[in-house]
């Protein structure tokens, strides 16, 4: 979707500051979030790593712009808590279960928390998906404006470029996050000129990497 979480390219966001030594977390309240989403989300329900990014673009633009990494990961939580009935917007907001409410037993114990912690999933499929373009080929970003979850920025629509690698076959996002279906499809890295994203000032040797879903191309 367009808001202001799609910052790539854009100007008066002011520097940004490397960290030396940075810690994981910055305060102890971090990883407790950090750990809450990691429990909610092995918990299952209706939620997944696309949705998840989606509802961050949810927030409202002057709470994003306002909060630190972890402070939208807890608003993001919380929504997810209260969409996925796993606790009342009044619950979360007085801090006790609501009289006759269900008790269930823990999905997650402590026991499990390394090997669920080491693990990764993956959005690769092993899908017999034929791919729309090849290396070499010169292709153009589409020109949309989705309300939805894209993984397309802003500043490369409507760009063309060129193939320079099929990494094979992943999950759509746009779709995904939606829980409209999967929608397996090839992932291209699409090298674009530095001049074409940004105009003529731009260093003439410079380029752009970007890896896109073929639903985000067209031939050139």
């Amino acid at each position: 979707m367009n808001g202001v979480h799609d910052m790539g390219g854009m100007h008066g966001m002011g520097p940004i500051r490397h960290e030396r030594n940075e810690p994981v977390f910055h305060e102890p309240w971090e990883g407790r979030v950090y750990a809450m989403t990691r429990v909610v989300r092995a918990g299952g329900g209706r939620q997944n790593l696309d949705n998840s990014r989606h509802l961050l673009e949810l927030l409202p633009p002057a709470d994003y712009l306002r909060m630190t990494y972890y402070e939208r990961w807890y608003a993001r939580l919380a929504n997810q808590l209260v969409a996925n009935a796993i606790v009342t917007r009044e619950e979360l907001d007085t801090g006790h279960a609501a009289a006759g409410s269900p008790k269930a037993e823990p999905r997650v114990t402590a026991a499990m928390v390394p090997d669920m912690v080491a693990r990764r999933n993956s959005a690769r499929r092993e899908a017999a998906v034929a791919p729309r373009f090849k290396v070499g080929q010169r292709v153009r970003a589409r020109d949309i404006n989705p309300a939805g979850h894209t993984r397309l920025p802003r500043y490369a629509r409507g760009k063309s470029g060129v193939i320079v690698r099929d990494h094979g076959v992943f999950v759509f996002p746009d779709t995904n996050a939606e829980f409209s279906g999967e929608k397996p499809q090839h992932v291209y890295s699409v090298r674009f000129a530095a001049r074409e994203l940004w105009g003529p000032d731009a260093p003439p040797r410079d380029c752009v990497h970007i890896d896109m879903w073929d639903d985000y191309l067209d031939r050139a």
